[in-house]
């Protein structure tokens, strides 16, 4: 057998690691009771414009597709998380928007997060974490 690449070793590793970093964030925004891939469409939304967007630009920004995107919504908009509208522009697409209590849920939900962050990168710098995300923006 040929040896691995550093390439394909970087990219299992950097696989497995993000896997198990998606479970550990899953139990820390279990306690606001969602998940981490509900807590990005907060966060996306949040950071919309009115705090929304079209389905398939959520699907887009958090990596997954747009029939994805409508099962993880509709339960959230069971919970009033988010509402859908209609874009009034063309019928065909309709808009996801945070609500009150989404907006509310994201806040709540963030000061979690930003803890976790903290001390899951607390021996970094300021530096190499922005030098880290600067070669993941490269990929």
């Amino acid at each position: 057998m040929n040896k691995i690449s550093p390439q394909i070793k970087f990219l299992i590793e950097h696989a497995a690691i993000t896997t198990k970093l998606h479970k550990q964030i899953d139990i820390c925004l279990s306690y606001q009771g969602i998940s981490f891939t509900e807590f990005l469409i907060m966060h996306h939304l949040y950071g919309s414009p009115q705090h929304m967007m079209r389905r398939t630009d959520l699907a887009d920004s958090i990596g997954i597709t747009a029939s994805g995107v409508t099962r993880l919504l509709a339960p959230m908009e069971k919970n009033r998380i988010v509402d859908k509208e209609r874009n009034p522009r063309d019928a065909r697409q309709s808009l996801v928007k945070l609500t009150q209590t989404g907006q509310q849920l994201y806040r709540d939900s963030m000061v979690g997060f930003a803890d976790f962050s903290k001390n899951k990168l607390k021996s970094w710098t300021v530096k190499e974490i922005e030098t880290v995300a600067q070669l993941f923006q490269e990929i």
